[in-house]
């Protein structure tokens, strides 16, 4: 065999490298159980971890073999995953000086709503949006004008710079300010102590997806990365400036309440609570009544009420309860402007951790010189008045100063303790976000609910593997033993290159690898197939392996590069764990072509050449399908009648039924709640009715399902999603606590609840997608499926030459979607797993695609033979002839997958049970399809006038298919 001792080079080069890269996981994972074994003895604990291993080529200790080991997704491991999005428009304002152009604020406005539903970029609507209002207004305004672009804060834009020119200057700066952004949120990151953090900027977006495994504290990690750092001192209104405007509101809510969202009973001034007030704030509020005095104060009526003095005031809260009344906020009046720009915004240079002369903690910083000189302004400005101290829109404090500070020094005192002081000062020092950030997409996994994952993904991958095996060797005799071989190396390079390219496991990423396992099985069954035709054509062992090998290699070439086109779709349109599922995908196809094909070849040849025999069959199995021959093409038309009944079926059922859509299509929030007993789903569901309501007193939806057991819940809601804020995420996490609380054990408390673990009753993980995302993950989706179907319409164009193959497989494809399709329209409603159209489902889709096209790839490859070769055959007997003669790969192929798929659906777990049913439903309309549906159109859209009507085995006609 020519190439072996390259093959053999390679082979034995790649499996080092992986070993390599492998060993780390291994040794760390040995310490982590012998750590377990030591049951807390400290110093057993701190040997085993300052332990070396030397291996000779390489030494392995504890703490450098735990950063190399393999990564695990959040569906494994536990942890937490949120997806940033910088805000924009603080960028854009930042970048016009903080401009009060009329023309800017209205497209800055117009933009903010166009975003909601769209896939492009922020700053490219945003120019779009500034030359239509630009046009309206008839204001010529150039971008390069000093009151936009032209300032002293972009001194790359003189007066006379092109609008094109001007626009190419703010996206570079706007890139470069999320490149800052991704610093600092990576800096803050380490600051916490994160395990194997992984941190991405989105391409072509403002966004910042940051991956955290084994992190526990949702609120902390939010916190932390959404607050922007940018401390800010103001001006402070008093009491005697606002009491006016508050009682003439307290008149309006007795009139206007209703319009306001507050009864109109309400009585404004008592929630004030003036008379308690002891620091420079104008209202002192009890916690539960900050949502009503929030609603007041923010309504549109109040707003138009507003007095000259306090037309552009901003009322903000403090940043925790005073010490002497944990139950109540203090209220700001900060004295603002048209752009709501602060006197002082500076950096902070250096921040410590300091005490005060009580011996309370407070906050020492040294500001940036520009901060300096602005604060030194300020406070000569305002001796003996109050200055307020914010960061994130939050009061820390508003102090009386004293005396004018010129050197930029200043406290910060918060009633702190000594960890919010320290997270205050990691923030502060990691550096100031350029503009806002809000979590748009959050995934919170527990611990527990990842070791389950990781047991159900173990338990599932080895029954799948245990079934491939028995299989093999059962139908191929010797050869599938060789077959076994070669997917168990396959195995070990798959998760040795992942390793080595910093990829992360995921359970989807689990599932790829075991429906890699069934694309080897693809491979060999193919060789192993057509060997067997040529052992039946009389041909020595030897000659009918190498042609074995020989003609099966186009159909597995054109297999795997159809599947390789569908990897590189999820891959490109996928986010999350579907990225992840996509690059295992590739990873396992690449790795199969080597093993099953080069590896594989050079293992049975080096027997095969010491004149050893190697058996293809087993006595069971050497005969089935040999003599099998059907008349599909003259069947066909039962076959259109039964695919457009189905398909009627399931359009209709589309358009009355519709889908059950996740929350990555709609936005919203899910939480799978676990319970220390089985509950009722509609009773609960009932109770969180009540509890979600919005503002104008309607019901929010509200949907609970049992989730695998029947103490588990799917809850979703998407109640408050348009606000992405941590106060929105807790109130909904409080009242599904209240909701709930019946149904808990009655020492549960909200802490214990958002936070359970196998021995606590509680979410255990929950998911939260914002609106814009939804919209970006719906079109991306769509998308993906579209490109597939080209992509593959193209392929098969240029491999075949012929446009009627092309159009048979992307209508065989069409069929299997729309099969699908109507089959989660049909049965959402009665099936016990969760059937909804997410990514995941997406993912599926596209997976049956490539499973279907490779099925029906092999037949046509099998046609394009026959057509060269058997040219006195009529059409009709050449296609029967075609597909018969495939029908032993067809089904071997299609069993095993099936098999595979059967074992994850019943032992992966709750997550891919869903996913799992799509690919079984897939794959048997998929090869249904590819025999049916794809070369039947391909055959009526082949024939040339009236062919005779006569079927039969390797019928003859006085047509010939010369022209053809």
């Amino acid at each position: 065999m020519q190439g072996k001792g390259l093959i053999t080079i390679v082979a034995i080069v790649l499996g080092l490298i992986c070993l390599n890269e492998l060993l780390p996981t291994w040794y760390a994972s040995k310490i982590e159980s012998q750590i377990e074994a030591a049951n807390g003895n400290e110093k057993e604990i701190k040997r085993l971890k300052e332990d070396t291993l030397n291996l000779g080529f390489t030494q392995l200790y504890y703490s450098k073999a735990k950063d190399k080991e393999m990564k695990l997704g959040l569906d494994l491991k536990g942890g937490i995953n949120v997806l940033l999005e910088i805000n924009q428009r603080d960028l854009v304002n930042d970048l016009t000086n903080y401009s009060s152009n009329p023309v800017l604020i209205e497209a800055l406005n117009k933009t903010d709503e166009v975003q909601k539903n769209s896939t492009r970029s922020y700053i490219d609507n945003f120019f779009d949006q500034f030359d239509a209002v630009n046009r309206a207004k008839g204001t010529n305004l150039k971008l390069a004008d000093p009151e936009l672009f032209g300032n002293t804060t972009l001194t790359e834009v003189k007066y006379n710079t092109p609008d094109e020119q001007v626009k190419s200057i703010v996206k570079r700066k706007i890139d470069a300010s999320v490149g800052t952004a991704f610093e600092v949120i990576r800096t803050r990151i380490d600051k916490m102590g994160a395990v194997q953090p992984n941190v991405q900027r989105v391409p072509g977006t403002a966004r910042i997806s940051v991956e955290m495994p084994g992190m526990k504290d949702i609120d902390k990690v939010k916190k932390m990365l959404q607050t922007s750092a940018k401390l800010q001192f103001w001006e402070v209104q008093q009491v005697p400036e606002m009491a006016p405007y508050f009682q003439t509101l307290t008149s309006i809510v007795a009139a206007k309440g209703d319009s306001m969202g507050v009864a109109k009973t309400t009585n404004f001034m008592n929630l004030l609570h003036l008379d308690k007030l002891r620091t420079n704030g104008v209202a002192n509020v009890k916690l539960s009544d900050t949502a009503a005095v929030n609603k007041i104060l923010n309504s549109k009526v109040a707003q138009s009420l507003r007095p000259a003095n306090i037309k552009y005031t901003q009322f903000m809260w403090g940043y925790k309860p005073e010490a002497n009344d944990a139950e109540s906020l203090v209220l700001y009046a900060i004295r603002s402007n048209i752009n709501r720009k602060a006197p002082v915004d500076g950096a902070v240079e250096t921040a410590n951790i300091s005490y005060d002369e009580l011996s309370r903690v407070v906050v020492d910083m040294q500001m940036d010189s520009k901060g300096a000189k602005e604060w030194k302004t300020l406070t000569e400005k305002n001796v003996g008045k109050p200055v307020a101290v914010t960061l994130d829109d939050r009061v820390y404090t508003a102090p009386n100063v004293v005396n004018a500070i010129p050197n930029g020094r200043t406290q910060i005192s918060g009633n702190f303790s000594q960890e919010e002081a320290k997270e205050l000062v990691d923030v502060l020092g990691a550096g100031k976000l350029p503009a806002g950030a809000k979590v748009v997409q959050a995934t919170v996994v527990g611990p527990s609910l990842g070791q389950e994952s990781i047991d159900a993904g173990m338990i599932s991958f080895g029954i799948a593997f245990l079934l491939i095996i028995v299989y093999i060797i059962f139908y191929y005799g010797g050869a599938g033993v060789y077959a076994v071989i070669a997917m168990i190396i396959n195995l070990f390079y798959i998760f040795g290159i992942m390793d080595s390219v910093d990829a992360t496991l995921t359970l989807p990423g689990i599932a790829g690898i075991v429906l890699t396992m069934a694309m080897a099985v693809d491979t060999n069954v193919i060789i192993y197939e057509r060997t067997k035709e040529e052992l039946f054509a009389g041909k020595s062992i030897l000659e009918a392996y190498k042609d074995g090998f020989k003609h099966a290699l186009n159909a597995i070439v054109d297999g795997h590069l159809t599947t390789l086109l569908t990897a590189g779709v999820l891959f490109l349109f996928g986010t999350g764990p579907i990225k992840g599922f996509a690059l295992t995908l590739g990873i396992g196809i690449l790795m199969t072509f080597f093993t099953s094909v080069l590896i594989s070849r050079a293992m049975i040849f080096s027997r095969l050449n010491k004149g050893k025999n190697l058996s293809v069959w087993t006595p069971a199995t050497k005969n089935l399908f040999r003599n099998t021959w059907i008349d599909f093409i003259g069947k066909r038309k039962y076959a259109y009648i039964v695919s457009a009944i189905l398909t009627v079926i399931c359009i209709a059922s589309i358009a009355i039924n519709g889908f059950r859509y996740g929350i990555d299509f709609t936005g919203g929030r899910n939480y799978v709640v676990r319970f220390d007993k089985p509950v009722n789903a509609e009773d609960i569901e009932g109770k969180l009715i009540t509890l979600f309501k919005t503002e104008d007193g309607k019901n929010s939806s509200v949907e609970a399902k049992t989730f695998g057991n029947d103490n588990q819940l799917k809850i979703s809601t998407d109640y408050l999603i348009e606000d992405e804020s941590l106060k929105a995420d807790q109130v909904i996490e409080q009242k599904l606590f209240e909701g709930l609380k019946s149904e808990l054990p009655s020492k549960t408390t909200l802490a214990d609840f958002k936070s359970a673990d196998k021995d606590h009753a509680g979410i255990i993980s929950s998911e939260k997608v914002g609106p814009t995302v939804a919209d970006d993950i719906q079109t991306h989706g769509i998308l993906a499926v579209v490109a597939a179907l080209a992509g593959i319409f193209i392929y098969i164009l240029v491999r075949f030459r012929k446009w009627q193959f092309s159009l048979g497989a992307v209508a065989a494809l069409f069929h299997d979607a729309v099969i699908i399709l109507g089959a989660y329209s049909l049965l959402h409603k009665f099936m016990p797993f969760n059937m909804e159209i997410n990514q995941d489902f997406i993912a599926a889709i596209l997976t049956v695609l490539g499973y279907s096209i490779n099925d029906t790839v092999i037949i046509f490859d099998r046609i394009r033979e026959y057509l060269r070769e058997k040219k006195s055959l009529t059409l009709a007997g050449l296609f029967d002839d075609s597909i018969s003669s495939t029908l032993g790969r067809t089904f071997n192929t299609s069993f095993t997958t099936i098999l595979v798929i059967l074992a994850i659906f019943i032992f992966g777990g709750d997550n891919l049970r869903g996913f799992m049913f799509a690919m079984l439903i897939g794959i048997g309309f998929g090869t249904y399809s590819s025999i049916f549906i794809a070369s039947a159109i391909a055959y009526d859209f082949l024939k040339t006038g009236k062919e005779d009507e006569v079927h039969g085995k390797s019928t003859t006609s006085k047509e010939v298919l010369a022209s053809k």
